[in-house]
């Protein structure tokens, strides 16, 4: 009988972990938060856009909106092309602009959208035309230490 209740246990912790890893990929692969009803396609096109990836939110005032669902490259203005499925119980006006951003220091990128005060709303097939890239954290730590060189030179003689 001990025996029994010994297998028990442990199939059980066996059956929980199993449930925690499968928890964790889906959260890690962005599939469990956003549910596909009634949604509308807007495009942006973005100078750089770093790590961003498909399925990754599109959130305004923190609120998740919509999903990236496609990423692509114009060979005309050598900018990417982001294609954005949004929530059709969030209209956005005409205006609003979209901006990639990173959840921490170093988490995952998302796109936020900040609302416009256009009257006419976006509408299936739209193009955002406000849009800020993505600031990527090695330039920044290159500007950071290329200015901080420049300062330190030795012999530098202060311009006059």
């Amino acid at each position: 009988m001990q025996r029994a209740t010994l297998d028990l246990w442990v199939g059980f912790f066996v059956v929980a972990g199993i449930a925690a890893v499968l928890f964790l990929a889906l959260k890690v692969g962005n599939m469990g938060a956003f549910e596909t009803g009634q949604t509308y396609t807007v495009k942006a096109t973005f100078a750089n856009i770093g790590g961003l990836k498909t399925r990754a939110p599109v959130k305004s005032a923190g609120v998740v909106v919509g999903r990236v669902v496609d990423i692509g490259f114009d060979t005309e203005l050598y900018e990417a092309t982001v294609t954005l499925n949004l929530d059709a119980r969030f209209p956005f006006p005409r205006d609003s602009s979209a901006a990639i951003m990173t959840s921490g220091l170093l988490g995952e990128q998302y796109i936020a959208l900040e609302a416009g005060g256009d009257d006419k709303m976006l509408a299936n097939g739209d193009t955002i035309r406000l849009t800020q890239g993505a600031v990527v954290l090695e330039n920044l730590i290159g500007q950071f230490l290329y200015s901080k060189a420049a300062e330190e030179t030795p012999g530098a003689s202060p311009a006059q």
